[in-house]
């Protein structure tokens, strides 16, 4: 998401969404980093506001604005406006989409106790649904889209950091890794998928089958494998390539996820071998593992 500004561009991040997916976090990180915010902005005023901070004279480089559902026209009107937007001399607008799974949005909204935007006529679960699909036009308009469901609140404002604050040194990039089980689907917000399947399968030995990949003599059993270690090699092999190419695309985080039958041994042990490459080559690296609970 890191663009060279031209000289005299001015930064412009719209930050949009779905409610509960924590907007209000990403925007307090942006201001941390100098940007002037404006919360729930009615979207005809967005190009007086863009046509200000085009301005030579003004002191407004860096702005970032919160629009959504809140706003009665916000759905009919800003995708139009939008794409004006990006026609305009001397800005460089940004749109950020946050989202979260359906369980972890209706999750806080419970926790909150805070209606829906949306209103009371219907269950929260409902809204969610609803909001959903009547965003998803302006989802497809947005580059970076960010799952915060893999995030906490110091991640969220850690990755807006890296993203809009300029830091040099460490890859800007944060790579989330994912164990699963093909038997309970993959995971929905998958930038890379690797079966592992082909691996030799612990669950099989009676003394493995109620323990997981993270067990030190289930990963020594699937590492005895030749066909194991080539595909470690090959795949950190693949990933240190592609990476630095990510991050030239702007990619602020990559998901990468392993499936095995169950999601307890082979994509667990796999997974966190991978992070170990990954940090020993100065990623930041995240590892989950979707289908075990401890």
């Amino acid at each position: 998401m890191k663009a060279v500004l031209g000289r005299g561009t001015r930064r412009f991040v719209i930050l949009t969404g779905l409610s509960g997916s924590g907007k209000t976090h990403a925007i307090r990180a942006l201001e941390d980093l100098g940007y002037f915010c404006i919360d729930n902005l009615p979207t005809q005023l967005i190009p007086t506001i863009a046509e200000l901070a085009s301005r030579e004279a003004t002191s407004l480089e860096k702005v970032a604005i919160v629009v959504d559902v809140r706003e009665k026209g916000f759905l009919a009107n800003f995708p139009r406006v939008f794409r004006k937007l990006r026609t305009a001399p001397k800005l460089k607008p940004t749109l950020i989409f946050l989202e979260a799974s359906h369980s972890a949005l209706v999750r806080r909204f419970s926790e909150t106790r805070r209606p829906h935007p949306l209103g009371t006529g219907q269950s929260v679960a409902a809204s969610v649904r609803s909001e959903r699909e009547r965003m998803e036009p302006i989802r497809r308009l947005a580059d970076p889209i960010i799952n915060t469901d893999k995030f906490n609140v110091h991640e969220l404002r850690e990755t807006i950091h890296r993203t809009f604050g300029g830091r040099k040194g460490a890859p800007e990039i944060l790579v989330q890794l994912t164990s699963f089980g093909y038997r309970h689907g993959v995971p929905a917000d998958s930038d890379l998928v690797f079966d592992v399947r082909f691996l030799p399968n612990p669950n099989y030995i009676p003394a493995f089958k109620k323990l997981t990949g993270k067990n030190p003599s289930v990963a020594r059993y699937i590492r005895s494998f030749p066909q194991t270690q080539e595909f470690i090699e090959r795949i950190s092999d693949l990933l240190v390539y592609l990476l630095p190419h990510y991050i030239a695309e702007g990619k602020s985080y990559l998901t990468i996820s392993f499936g095995c039958t169950g999601g307890h041994h082979r994509s667990v042990m796999i997974a966190n071998e991978l992070r170990k490459r990954l940090s020993e080559a100065g990623y930041r690296v995240k590892e989950t593992h979707r289908d075990i609970t401890k």
